[in-house]
């Protein structure tokens, strides 16, 4: 095993900043969005389902690239809250079809114009043509198609 790199700054590492910059979004997220109750994630859950209309788990999981586990805890805890359904095939709870309620529908289309202020105080003082180029970077690395 060779010594570690006198100059490896974690600081400076690719995953720590990426971890920083999410973790600072995720805070921007909390501070701006009025229903204290909704998360980020269940946020992206909410948009998938506006956006795709009534599907399953695997579905989400796929559009959100949040793991299953995850996914189906979110599902769970919007359902408590009345914002969507989620229905079993019946004898196999593993298909479930989750689909948006009215009162889910409307707090998505409440919070979409808050999200878009949430990503241009993310963005903060950077110019256009960073903000662009962040984000094909960030798709690249994400191994997602450009747009």
């Amino acid at each position: 095993m060779s010594p570690a790199s006198p100059e490896y700054r974690f600081t400076d590492q690719i995953g720590h900043l990426l971890r920083r910059a999410y973790q600072r979004h995720v805070a921007i997220f909390k501070e701006t969005v009025p229903d204290s109750q909704l998360t980020a994630a269940q946020f992206v859950v909410l948009c998938t389902l506006r956006d795709h209309g009534s599907c399953q788990i695997p579905r989400i999981v796929e559009a959100t690239a949040i793991d299953e586990a995850s996914v189906r805890g979110i599902v769970e805890r919007l359902r408590w809250r009345g914002l969507l359904t989620a229905t079993h095939e019946p004898g196999d709870a593993r298909h479930t079809e989750v689909a948006l309620t009215p009162t889910g529908r409307s707090l998505v289309l409440q919070t979409v114009p808050i999200a878009e202020q949430i990503s241009e105080l993310t963005f903060g003082d950077l110019t256009p043509d960073e903000r662009a180029t962040v984000v094909v970077l960030l798709r690249k690395l994400a191994g997602m198609a450009p747009r």
